[in-house]
């Protein structure tokens, strides 16, 4: 024991505190503070008990907690987000008490009652960018948990988090994927199975020894993702959610709970030399039973038949009736040279770690490397179609960029138009070049154009969470937002855990202002304020339907976040980001709101 009854050793430390907790006591002060108390007394207290911990300091709405063990401290966290979600059931959405929950382990400083250090602030971070109802580890955590716990954390990569030195790995725990269509189910519970056949192709694991392969292996996976994908028989979830498990030693009951899918498909890929090894287990996900297992040795030329193969035993047993003229039309085109390929899959890599980076540089220089892997493909294969609608992809978000700025960007548009028109001569089979041309005709004001192109790369693609977004997005800035949230929530049950679909909600946001559904606008664009933390639309968005509804005071809370996640927040950016969209009435009627609130005009 140091001097001053202070002393230094190992512990888990827990910090949680409630979402939206000014706006709960805003709307009622006595009841909410009556409620917390009692959550304190009847949940959190006897379950940090139950686990080992202490609560070491209450504060306001948070509560601190310090556990000896890092699994118990992960164990308790849960129990206790698991239990908030029985205690408001049957509580109105807007009294409901959410929690979020950080957890970090290392040295702390013990004084008195009271702990202080780096790894107690280090939670606080944590806790600050949890998502409402769930857990964020640290990395160091999750290495402690990982074998001995059977929940799933999803890998959200490096943060650079408020007064610590070095980058933050963090792991996200949720008792639910994502919000489903219509009302979500409770938070928790499994989602309901389609009615047609549901699967979950993880990704494949590169035992080779040589890290090279792995964008091999993540290219297999996609492209039997994709395959599948283009049969209607099927509902396929999205790569990005299927993804987040990569990695990961789980259950595959598990995946199918949290992906709310009936069939998983995993494997492995071992390459030695000029021969390839791939096995695949498909797996009925309810009881974790094989359905059939399988082992391709392929001389390396082979890769592509070693797709088509795995994709007709899938459709073998789930049906046994799909002809091998139906596969041959749903297929891929694959390009001839294998490292067109690899390079392809590693620039689609590198844009949706661009997609998902919160910081503006490390996002610009991805984007570069996004394009420079695309343009290789494109070089090693003229062939190859995906390449060039990668490149649009890339391109379309220069012109996002370039639009803020006030420059012409038609220059800009006419390119990506055109990388998406060659590679529908290569392959007109592949929707995703129909897609990505569409919000590129919207920005021309060609808004049915638009929408033709995009329902044609549906027509390809039945299952792609990617063409409902999109379709959603140009209705929703465009001439249809009555049906725009209906294919956002659509998006996001394909593909319940891709962390890129959270552009769903200012999307949904704006559709709702347009239709004059201020409440539930103010809801979906609070939830894109909570998962999009880098974004300033989210909160512009519930700024406005914050005017909208009268409360002033709390929609300048919303510009005020705004401005902190964009220093150049202003009444002219906005305009000049939104100058395409076509509802000229709306656009002027949404600015003079957000001059209510108290947002500047340069």
């Amino acid at each position: 024991m140091a001097e001053g009854g202070t002393e230094r050793r190992l512990a888990a430390i827990v910090q949680a505190d409630v979402v939206g907790y000014s706006r709960l006591m805003g709307a009622d002060e006595a009841g909410t503070l009556d409620t917390m108390k009692a959550h304190r007394r009847e949940l959190w207290g006897p379950l940090t008990e139950a686990h080992g911990g202490r609560i070491v300091g209450t504060a306001g709405d948070a509560i601190l907690m310090e556990f000896a063990s890092a699994v118990a401290a992960v164990e308790c966290s849960v129990a206790v987000q698991l239990g908030m979600i029985e205690r408001n059931i049957g509580v109105p959405d807007e009294q409901q008490m959410l929690l979020r929950v950080g957890v970090n382990i290392g040295e702390v400083i013990f004084d008195d009652d009271d702990i202080f250090g780096d790894g107690v602030n280090l939670a606080a971070r944590l806790q600050e960018i949890a998502d409402p109802g769930g857990v964020a580890i640290s990395g160091k955590v999750h290495e402690e948990v990982a074998d001995k716990l059977e929940m799933v954390f999803a890998d959200d990569g490096e943060h650079t988090v408020k007064n610590i030195v070095r980058p933050v790995h963090v792991w996200r725990w949720s008792p639910k994927a994502t919000a489903t269509t219509g009302d979500a189910a409770a938070a928790g519970q499994p989602l309901a199975l389609p009615e047609k056949p549901s699967i979950a192709v993880l990704p494949f694991e590169n035992i080779s020894g040589d890290p090279e392969q792995e964008y091999f292996a993540d290219g297999i996976t996609e492209d039997i993702i994709t395959a599948l994908s283009r049969v209607h028989l099927f509902f396929v979830i999205a790569r990005n959610s299927s993804f987040v498990f990569k990695g990961q030693s789980i259950d595959v009951r598990e995946v199918g709970r949290q992906l709310g899918v009936e069939y998983v498909l995993e494997g492995s890929l071992r390459k030695a030399g000029n021969r390839i090894r791939v096995t695949a287990q498909f797996i009925d996900a309810s009881n974790g039973n094989h359905i059939w297992a399988e082992r391709y040795d392929r001389e390396l030329d082979d890769i592509f038949a070693i797709q088509d193969e795995i994709t007709q035993h899938i459709c073998g047993a789930l049906e046994g009736a799909l002809s091998m003229e139906e596969l041959r039309r749903v297929r891929l085109r694959p390009p001839e040279n294998l490292d067109a390929w690899s390079a392809y899959h590693l620039g689609l890599l590198r844009m949706i770690e661009a997609n998902q980076s919160q910081d503006s540089a490390s996002a610009a220089k991805l984007f570069a490397e996004a394009r420079t892997h695309s343009e290789r493909a494109e070089a090693l294969d003229p062939s190859f179609a995906r390449p060039l609608s990668l490149q649009a992809m890339i391109i379309r978000r220069e012109v996002v960029q370039a639009i803020r700025a006030g420059p012409d960007v038609a220059g800009l548009v006419d390119q990506a138009i055109g990388l998406c028109d060659r590679a529908g001569a290569l392959d007109p089979q592949d929707g995703m070049h129909n897609v990505v041309r569409g919000l590129l005709l919207a920005m021309r004001g060609d808004w049915h154009a638009a929408l033709r192109s995009i329902e044609a790369g549906i027509t390809l693609n039945p299952n792609s969470a990617f063409a409902y977004l999109e379709r959603g997005l140009v209705k929703s800035f465009g001439l249809w937002p009555e049906s725009a949230v209906a294919d956002l929530e659509l998006a996001a049950r394909l593909s319940p855990l891709d962390p890129l679909l959270g552009m769903r909600y200012p999307a949904g946001s704006y559709a709702l202002l347009r239709l004059k559904r201020y409440e539930d606008a103010l809801e979906w664009a609070e939830k894109g304020v909570a998962e999009l933390r880098s974004l300033p639309w989210p909160a512009l968005h519930a700024a406005v339907a914050s005017v909208a509804l009268g409360r002033v005071e709390r929609a300048k809370g919303f510009i005020s976040e705004a401005r902190r996640r964009h220093p150049g927040a202003s009444i002219a950016m906005y305009d000049a980001t939104t100058a395409y969209f076509a509802d000229e009435e709306f656009k002027a009627w949404h600015s003079d709101r957000l001059r209510e609130a108290g947002l500047s005009e340069e």
